[in-house]
């Protein structure tokens, strides 16, 4: 038996969007019964013109988490560079108390070089953005298990670091989200519950998810034990035009061809994406997590799926 069920979550972009219209989605995709309701972590709209609407991820997502009651939260992910290790274990587990136990603590190694530099935030290397990420993970597992936490690293100095309360959860799951395989996915192996990546398919998932399996055995880790987790767009039952729409955008974000972004999608007819979703699974694929921008996609999109798609993995 798998060690973890089929799940289905929706990620909402907080860019270019009112207050209302979130949380009266959220407060619906949790009674239409997905398991997983997700903001993301910019201060500036991702992959348009940054001069728009963009909420902030922590304060939105501690007032979402109250329109909600079952679904798991979090961030798809929480960029490291923007706070200190501390500070975002002590957010994670006050969010843990108010969502009553139903956080997921995201985390990736920071890549939007604008609000780093228009913020003053040091946006590192590539290899110090990771070793920071390493040392981060290091702290917030220690400051949610241990009473204190001391960490002298190249990035971080903690010194008896403490966390009162603790975490509602005993395990408060870690996501990390990327797909560097010599560094990122050995963070992965080493230290993460959860793996995300985002916008690949069947056949790619697979390979990525051997390359975390050759790093559990270096790091001696059972990398079953990682939930695998892909953040994906999903256009269920849609007209043509928009099927194309975004098949035109996840493209131009892949630097693709629409047929071949077409194969990173969950999009068509029940049996297409049924037939889809199960060419995941068998690549290892468990938490499926759709991405919710409208208008390029829609609510009906994600009622319809709930409804038809989801009721056929929840016995397995």
């Amino acid at each position: 038996m798998d060690k973890y069920p089929i799940r289905f979550g929706v990620q909402t972009g907080q860019q270019n969007v009112e207050w209302e219209q979130l949380r009266s989605f959220w407060g619906k995709a949790d009674s239409w019964g997905y398991d997983s309701l997700w903001a993301f972590d910019h201060f500036y709209p991702i992959f348009v013109e940054p001069t728009g609407a963009c909420f902030e991820g922590w304060t939105l997502l501690s007032a979402l988490s109250q329109s909600t009651k079952r679904a798991r939260i979090g961030a798809l992910v929480n960029g490291n560079t923007y706070r200190n290790p501390c500070v975002l274990a002590k957010m994670a587990a006050t969010l843990d108390h108010a969502c009553g136990g139903r956080l997921n603590l995201g985390i990736g190694a920071g890549w939007f070089e604008l609000e780093h530099r228009n913020f003053g935030i040091d946006f590192k290397t590539v290899l110090g953005r990771l070793q920071a990420l390493d040392e981060s993970c290091q702290i917030i597992k220690g400051m949610f298990t241990q009473e204190k936490t001391t960490l002298k690293g190249k990035h971080y100095n903690v010194v008896d670091a403490m966390c009162n309360p603790k975490p509602v959860q005993k395990h408060l799951p870690l996501m990390i989200g990327g797909h560097g395989e010599k560094i990122l996915l050995k963070l992965v192996a080493q230290h993460a519950d959860m793996w995300n990546m985002g916008n690949a398919d069947a056949a790619e998932m697979k390979r990525l998810i051997g390359v975390i399996e050759r790093h559990g055995d270096t790091v001696g880790r059972n990398t079953d034990e990682i939930e695998k987790t892909l953040m994906l767009s999903m256009c269920y039952k849609a007209p043509k035009q928009r099927e194309e729409t975004l098949s035109g955008i996840i493209a131009m974000m892949a630097q693709t061809t629409p047929e071949k972004a077409r194969e990173r999608m969950i999009v068509g007819s029940k049996d297409e994406c049924v037939g889809k979703i199960e060419g995941y699974i068998k690549a290892g694929v468990t938490h499926f997590i759709f991405m919710h921008a409208p208008p390029m996609t829609a609510d009906e999109d994600m009622q319809a799926f709930a409804e038809d798609i989801m009721p056929a993995f929840r016995s397995r």
